[in-house]
Parts: C-alpha cells; sequence; structure tokens
C-alpha cells in the first residue's frame, strides 16, 4: 500500500500550494470516531471534517442509500427532470427548523453557496441593497462571503476586491468585550447599524448563533433576541447562519432553539449530509417565493446522490437521538475541560459537541496562538485530530462525531490533557 510519505511527494508535484491540510497522514478508511491512515495508523477524531460527520464516518444507513441511489441515477439536474428526493429533504427542513410559520426550502452544494443564495432572496424580498454581518464572522470563502467573512488571513488577503454593501457591528464576545451583557452588547451592536447603514437600507443581518470559525464565540444570553427583534421593527431579514451548528451538534437541531429564535431564513450544509456536499436555505415563504422562476438553482444542487445521503443522515439522526448525545458528549468533556483549565487557559465555551478553549498569555486575555499550536500539534503527534480557530488564532476546538464512544473520547481526552501540560 502507497505510505502517506509517497503521497505527499506526490500531492507536492500535483495539488496547488495554496490548498492546506492539518495534518500529512493521508486517510484510508474512518468509522465513527476514529480515522485510519494508510500507515495503518489510528487517530481520534475530534474534527469530524469541520463538523460533517455529525453521524460518523460510513454511517450505515447513508452508506446503503447512496449505493442504491447510484444504481436508479446518478444525475438529471433538478431544474431539468425533478426528483422525490429533493421535495423529501426540503419537507425535512421545513419540519425540523424552528418557526412555526409556513415555510419553502432549496437545495444547494455548499455552505458559503447557501449564504449567498439567502442574501440573494432577502435583497430581492426588501428591495434593499445592505447586509449586515457581524465581527470575526465567517460565511465562506467565495467574493460575496469573503467580504461577509471577518477574517483577512488566510480566508481574504490579496483576493479583493469583495462584493459592496457589506457593513459589520460588533458582536457579543464575553470574554473580550469589557463584561457586557447580552442587551448591552445588542445596543452596542444596533447603535453602529443605526448609524453606519440606517435601518430602511438593511436587507439581511446575517449571524452565526454560536460562530465557528471566529473562535466558538457563544454571544452573551439576549443579544441573539435583541438582534432578531431589531431586525423584525425595520422590516430586515434575520438570517442564521447554521452551517457548522445545524442537525444536532450543540444539543437541539439548531442552535437557534437554545434562545427560542425562529429566524425568516436558516442556512444548511455540513452535518446535513453525512459526508455528502449538500447545502440548503429554508424560511419563511413568503420571502422563499418572492423570487421568480429560474432565479434560484444550480446544476449539482441538490444531486439525487446527496439527497439520499441527506435523507439517510437525518433518520440516523432521529434513530440514534443525536441531540442527546450531543449533550451527553458536553457531559463528558466539558467538565474534563474545566479539570484541564491552566493560567493559560482563558475560557472553557460551547454548547454540545461544539467546544473550545480559549488560550492567552497567564495575568490577562492576550491571546496566545503560539501555544496553541504547539499543543494541537502534540496532540496531533500523539494520535488526536484537532482543529483551531478564532480571528486570534488562539482557540482549539472540539467537535467530535455524535456517535463517538465514551472509550474513544476518554482517550481523546488523556492525549489533550497531556498536550497541555507538556
Amino acid at each position: 500500500m502507497t505510505s502517506s510519505e509517497d503521497l505527499h511527494k506526490r500531492r507536492l508535484a500535483a495539488v496547488a500550494k495554496g490548498v492546506g491540510s492539518v495534518v500529512n497522514a493521508y486517510v484510508d478508511h474512518a468509522k465513527n470516531g476514529t480515522i485510519t491512515d494508510v500507515d495503518g495508523r489510528e487517530w481520534i477524531d475530534f474534527a469530524s471534517g469541520i463538523a460533517v460527520t455529525n453521524v460518523g464516518n460510513a454511517a450505515p444507513r447513508v452508506v446503503e442509500a447512496v449505493r442504491a441511489q447510484v444504481e436508479r441515477f446518478t444525475h438529471t439536474c433538478f431544474m431539468v427532470a425533478p426528483y422525490e428526493s429533493y421535495v423529501a429533504v426540503c419537507e425535512q427542513l421545513i419540519a425540523l427548523t424552528p418557526g412555526s410559520f409556513e415555510k419553502r426550502a432549496a437545495l444547494f452544494n455548499s455552505g458559503a453557496e447557501a449564504v449567498e443564495n439567502a442574501v440573494k432572496i432577502a435583497r430581492h424580498a426588501t428591495g434593499r441593497p445592505a447586509v449586515v454581518v457581524f465581527d470575526h464572522a465567517y460565511h465562506g470563502r467565495t467574493n460575496l462571503t469573503m467580504a461577509l467573512t471577518a477574517k483577512n488571513m488566510p480566508y481574504k488577503h490579496r483576493f479583493g476586491p469583495f462584493a459592496p454593501e457589506v457593513y459589520r457591528a460588533p458582536m457579543s464576545y464575553p470574554l473580550r468585550d469589557g463584561g457586557l451583557s447580552g442587551a448591552e452588547a445588542a445596543r452596542r451592536a444596533i447603535d453602529v447599524i443605526e448609524k453606519q447603514v440606517g435601518g430602511p437600507n438593511v436587507a439581511a443581518v446575517l449571524i452565526e448563533p454560536i460562530q465557528g470559525e471566529g473562535g466558538f464565540v457563544v454571544p452573551a444570553p439576549g443579544f441573539l433576541p435583541a438582534i432578531a427583534a431589531w431586525a423584525k421593527a425595520n422590516g430586515a431579514v434575520f438570517v442564521a447562519d447554521e452551517i457548522q451548528t445545524g442537525f444536532a451538534r450543540t444539543g437541539q437541531w439548531f442552535a437557534s432553539e437554545h434562545e427560542g429564535l425562529e429566524p425568516d431564513l436558516i442556512t444548511t450544509a455540513k452535518g446535513m449530509g453525512g459526508g455528502l456536499p449538500i447545502a440548503g436555505v429554508v424560511g419563511r415563504a413568503e420571502l422563499m417565493d418572492a423570487v421568480h422562476a429560474g432565479g434560484l438553482g444550480g446544476t449539482y444542487g441538490g444531486n439525487p446522490i446527496a439527497c439520499a445521503a441527506a435523507l439517510a443522515a437525518i433518520e440516523t439522526m432521529r434513530e440514534l437521538d443525536l441531540c442527546a448525545a450531543a449533550r451527553r458528549i458536553e457531559s463528558i468533556i466539558e467538565p474534563a475541560l474545566q479539570e484541564m483549565r491552566d493560567p493559560g487557559v482563558a475560557e472553557v465555551r460551547g454548547r454540545g459537541a461544539m467546544l473550545a478553549i480559549e488560550l492567552v498569555l497567564p495575568g490577562g486575555i492576550e491571546p496566545d496562538p503560539t501555544r496553541t499550536a504547539r499543543v494541537s500539534k502534540a496532540c496531533h503527534d500523539a494520535g488526536l485530530l484537532t482543529l483551531t480557530c478564532g480571528t486570534y488564532g488562539n482557540v482549539l476546538r472540539f467537535l467530535p462525531p455524535l456517535v463517538i464512544s465514551d472509550e474513544d473520547l476518554g482517550r481523546g481526552l488523556g492525549i489533550l490533557r497531556a498536550a497541555l501540560r507538556s
């Protein structure tokens, strides 16, 4: 069998350098909470392909559904010759997302594509140009979503000019905003929006209920409802980017539910497809249906194989009660992380199986990206796949598959504990 070293040599000769990887071990197979590379080395997976394999890799129902669909047909393009599975996925999105109002949905390929289409829908429905986003936000790598994303390196550097009419407001970041309550942080953000943009110009307010790449920032209680209420009062569309937080990751089907939010539009992707690329926008019928026929779509959006995988993944989430599994994972990881705290760990935060620690220089809150990178590398060297994130590169995030065993969870935490101590 080809080794990781051999494959890496081939990669250097064939793959563009702009495509990076966390580790240089090449995967042979994966199951539940572990990944095995081509050299036979096993890795405990605390990444889930960036919150994608919520149901685990090669989940039996997903494998079976994909195999059956491939044998029937692989593609027709829903805009040319439609099929039932696309409709069924939209029905599931309507049933699962918060909001008692009438809804519609549309399917796409990626999270960035879903966000772009949510912005299109909001602008078309309101006739307004401006989109409000927040500090530390991450929404994707396309031109518009780079404009929506806050962080320069590696996402935006020298890729501009970017799409116009995007405005940024301050986020509620409890560790770093002077102890503001959710209501106080919302007033600060709304003051910026009203002074710099003006309510009548805002088509959409776009926010992650828990920020992902920005550092797993959980806003103070009350912040999100206040922002949503302002959007409603000013005729703007409140859009929840649930691409990383959705599909049982935080202990609810969607993170918006933790504060009783009913967003006008929700964007989904990642965990939705059980590992296959599929995304969606779901929300108020009057907004979704405002767009003219042909205004939404794409060649591969809602591909029949990806739809089959999504339906099987959702069925698995229900059957195994993965919302409860995420809460169980939190009950194990969160106390362990608290026990690992030292003067350089400023905060343990997150919800469900979306948890993080922020590392700082002892004695304050100055970010410590150097230690963060060293701890993550020590984890990798010991066989634990971890990811870093945060505007300052100083956050370790933990996203285990929701089907991970307690044994693998414990082994992973043991590796992390040793890495922090070393």
